[in-house]
């Protein structure tokens, strides 16, 4: 069995997250980009709706996101950052509240299925060469992963993935084996 991964390169990240903005389809970017800036699993990213990121009242986008995880039931409140924010403007087309961030092409009152937001993300790593192990998990890691490359602390990571332990996030971005590899590269005996 394979482990999904993350994308570590950043010229392949970018590729990657280009790859529906380059061809005009602001949905499947927008997916792309939501996934990789709120560090959420694909199930709680394709239930969001236009009233979460969107105030009518106010007339204006939201600078958080207020989001109970179905795997786990926490709440979980997540900042958008201006690359989410960018991107919303973009996609916004005054749409109702209650209608889906990411809805069929047929209904807007039904989001697309994971199956189709994998193939979404499976076409998009395939198209730019990237690992065969990128699926959509791998949005979640790989924000975990540069946030980790960046410096943001495993604990700090630990308490935004809502992990029950350090070990387990450390695993989970992959962390232990690079250190490892670290070692051997840079050891020259």
């Amino acid at each position: 069995m394979s482990t999904t991964c993350p994308i570590r390169k950043e010229e392949d990240l970018q590729r990657f997250k280009n790859y529906y903005l380059e061809r005009g389809n602001m949905r499947n970017y927008l997916l792309i980009v939501v996934g990789l800036n709120t560090a959420l699993r694909i199930g709680d990213v394709l239930k969001l709706k236009w009233e979460d990121v969107y105030d009518e009242h106010w007339g204006r986008f939201r600078r958080h996101l207020h989001v109970v995880e179905q795997k786990t039931g926490k709440q979980n409140y997540i900042a958008l950052n201006d690359c989410i924010i960018s991107t919303l403007e973009q996609c916004y087309h005054g749409q109702k509240g209650e209608e889906y961030l990411f809805c069929t092409n047929r209904h807007v009152n039904r989001p697309i299925s994971r199956s189709q937001a994998w193939r979404i993300i499976r076409k998009a790593a395939e198209e730019t060469g990237q690992d065969e192990h990128i699926s959509c998990h791998s949005l979640r890691k790989t924000f975990g992963y540069h946030a980790w490359k960046q410096g943001v602390s495993p604990v700090m990571l630990m308490m935004i993935y809502n992990h029950s332990s350090y070990q387990i996030t450390k695993r989970y971005l992959g962390i232990v084996q690079e250190e490892k590899d670290d070692v051997f590269y840079h050891i020259k005996l």
